[in-house]
């Protein structure tokens, strides 16, 4: 830190000559201008000094304050990345139970994990209920499904395919209006769910009795390549059905559908 001299502060003049000169060159020689800078660093040099005993403490204090908080923060961000990566690693142990036909088991690893934060919970939830689906706990699963739709907290994606689980679950049940309504968002083309989304929405179009309604959306999913074959092949025929032409391309049309009649 270097401070400026004050203006205002006045020096006293040097006699030019006599027994009390700077040097034989006066005020304005080599040895007088070394004189009067070595005073003015001097004085800067003790104001620093007094600035540094009125304020040392404090700055020592914020600067002590700083460090504990920086540290503080970077042990809370080391836990956090270290306990996400532990629940990351038992979903995938949970799944791969799930995956060798080993419902209960990968069940009982899931429930430490329903009830964390971010997207692992989620994750964790929707893996249990589909467990539950598979174990014909289908009330369970339902009221599962509708939990995580309804958490704001939970990542979009999840709470999109939540809605769609729980309305494929109660979609005889269900007023068709209401469903109709929570669909529509899902049905967009583009979307991620488009395909099954729009499929079941168009389903609830026929309960209306809105063919005209139904009918292009499952021309749309059937010319939609992002959509999986065999959900194509299926729009495709409805789309038929309908009286709306899907086919773009005859010789895709065959081989998608022979290759859906295959998968069944």
């Amino acid at each position: 830190m270097v401070l400026r001299p004050h203006s205002n502060r006045t020096r006293s003049p040097v006699p030019a000559t006599g027994p009390g000169s700077l040097g034989s060159g006066g005020a304005g020689g080599p040895q007088g201008e070394g004189f009067l800078r070595e005073v003015d660093e001097a004085l800067r040099e003790q104001e620093v000094l007094n600035a540094l005993k009125r304020h040392g403490r404090t700055v020592a204090i914020v600067v002590v304050l700083f460090l504990i908080g920086l540290a503080g923060y970077l042990w809370w961000e080391h836990s956090r990345t270290e306990a996400a990566g532990k629940r990351g690693e038992q979903l995938t142990l949970a799944l791969d139970q799930i995956e060798a036909g080993r419902l209960a088991t990968g069940g009982d690893q899931l429930k430490d994990l329903t009830g964390a934060g971010e997207g692992i919970g989620a994750a964790a939830r929707l893996l249990d209920a589909s467990v539950k689906v598979e174990q014909g706990k289908l009330a369970e699963a339902r009221s599962q499904f509708a939990a995580v739709a309804a958490d704001a907290k939970a990542p979009g994606p999840y709470r999109d395919l939540a809605t769609l689980r729980e309305i494929a679950l109660g979609f005889d049940s269900l007023p068709v209006d209401q469903v109709v309504a929570r669909l529509k968002p899902l049905a967009a083309p583009g979307a991620p769910y488009f395909g099954s989304a729009g499929e079941l929405l168009g389903a609830a179009y026929l309960k209306q009795n809105r063919a005209d309604l139904a009918g292009p959306l499952f021309a749309a999913i059937a010319r939609d390549k992002t959509v999986p074959d065999t959900l194509r092949a299926r729009a495709r025929q409805m789309a038929g059905l309908l009286g709306v032409d899907a086919i773009d391309d005859v010789n895709e049309a065959a081989n998608s559908g022979a290759g859906a009649a295959s998968a069944r």
